[in-house]
């Protein structure tokens, strides 16, 4: 029954966590909005999510709350975001997403702190395939359904869908029984390991030399990543090529289906060859996604650029939560580390949609398209390198038991 919950709680969470996404911007578009100013209320909201998250990582590893945690932020997302529908101006709109940047940072960290204390470390990676391949599925129907919706009634419904969304998500956090999830096991810590829950959570944020590998690569990835999908449904309504709200749902859904069995593959490999492999995979497919947007125009160039994406989404949906709990198994801390992380590349994600707005506008979508995809290029250099300069046993096959050293 636990399982069965979380796996609801994946599918409603999945519209919810990421926000309204390109909808948002094509929906600004619509309003007047230029790319510039699209960026800058996407770069804010990101921004804010990135400061937040790692303390809030931190209150998750505290807390035995984390069902209401959940609860509290799907609130605030549809409060934000029924405050941008009904005043779409450009301050109360980033008010509204900082709301919503901020509530998004503890769902990442709390839904993997849940799963971690109801499966402990030896069914981690096989429940984030899981994970991952719900949530997919959950923003695959979410497109298709607000795609039809914005198409009959436009793009406003879309709101009030992801309104509903959120509402399935709490009703799903509630059906986890709370004494079904080991809040130690939550956090990282093995059993009877007192010195872990005394440690400095921070003083391993500074230590950990893999942490901060895992940490720059994924903001690389994100700069690169962030503005893609955004930038791809903005061209094509640009250039006249389809319905817009038909255009996103179908960029969303090609993504989305990809990811699906892509996290289900991450899953198997993580177990059978080590997390490692599973990023270089996830990093090789962006700048080839970046070079065939660039490259081509037309609708259907969308399949090809969007498969890619979720070929890098879905194997990294799985890796980066996995890696960073075997790196910090037995301190402790896993939330913390997890939150650092996801503040840093958040740091990327939040920056991309600047950057690319910026460069689409000076000279046009296929200069942004090439920008992006360069940018995740040095990401997977970056990688390669340092798993060759430092000890790469860190980025190895998961072990059933013992502790991962964190530091470098």
């Amino acid at each position: 029954m636990s399982l069965v919950a979380l796996n609801s709680l994946n599918f409603f969470m999945a519209d919810v966590r990421d926000g309204l996404g390109p909808f948002l911007g094509v929906y600004l578009q619509e309003k007047g909005w230029g790319p510039q100013d699209i960026g800058l209320v996407m770069t804010v909201g990101g921004l804010a999510g990135m400061v937040a998250t790692t303390p809030l990582g931190a209150l998750v590893d505290l807390t035995r709350f984390k069902r209401a945690a959940m609860i509290v932020a799907s609130v605030a997302i549809i409060a934000a975001t029924l405050t941008m529908l009904y005043v779409p101006s450009l301050s109360i709109t980033i008010g509204a997403q900082i709301v919503q940047g901020v509530a998004g940072a503890v769902i990442a960290p709390a839904i993997a702190a849940i799963t971690l204390g109801l499966v402990r470390q030896a069914g981690f990676a096989q429940q984030l395939g899981r994970n991952e391949a719900f949530n997919h599925g959950g923003n695959m129907f979410a497109a298709l359904a607000g795609g039809a919706l914005g198409y009959v009634f436009g793009l406003q419904a879309v709101f009030w869908f992801m309104t509903a969304m959120a509402v399935g998500a709490m009703a799903a956090a509630l059906m986890i029984p709370a004494d079904a999830i080991d809040h130690e096991a939550a956090r990282g810590c093995e059993a009877d390991d007192a010195e872990a829950r005394e440690g400095s959570g921070w003083r391993m944020l500074l230590t950990s030399a893999p942490l901060g590998i895992m940490a720059l690569v994924m903001m690389l990835f994100h700069l690169g990543n962030g503005a893609m999908l955004p930038l791809l449904g903005q061209s094509m309504v640009a250039s006249g090529q389809g319905d817009p709200s038909t255009a996103t749902a179908l960029t969303v859904v090609v993504a989305q289906l990809t990811m699906i069995p892509m996290a289900l593959l991450a899953a198997r490999l993580a177990q059978s060859r080590g997390y490692g492999l599973v990023i270089v995979l996830a990093l090789l497919a962006l700048p080839l996604r970046g070079l065939i947007a660039a490259s081509f125009s037309g609708f259907w160039v969308l399949v090809p650029v969007q498969i890619l994406d979720g070929v890098g989404a879905g194997l990294l949906g799985v890796a980066l939560p996995g890696l960073v709990a075997s790196i910090l198994r037995g301190t402790g801390h896993f939330n913390v580390g997890l939150g650092a992380v996801m503040t840093v590349q958040g740091i990327g994600a939040s920056l991309s949609p600047t950057l690319g707005g910026w460069v689409a506008q000076s000279w046009g979508y296929g200069a942004a398209f090439m920008t992006l995809g360069g940018v995740a290029a040095v990401a997977l250099a970056v990688w390669l390198v340092a798993t060759m300069v430092f000890d790469g046993a860190w980025a190895g096959r998961p072990r059933a038991e013992g502790p991962v050293a964190a530091a470098g």
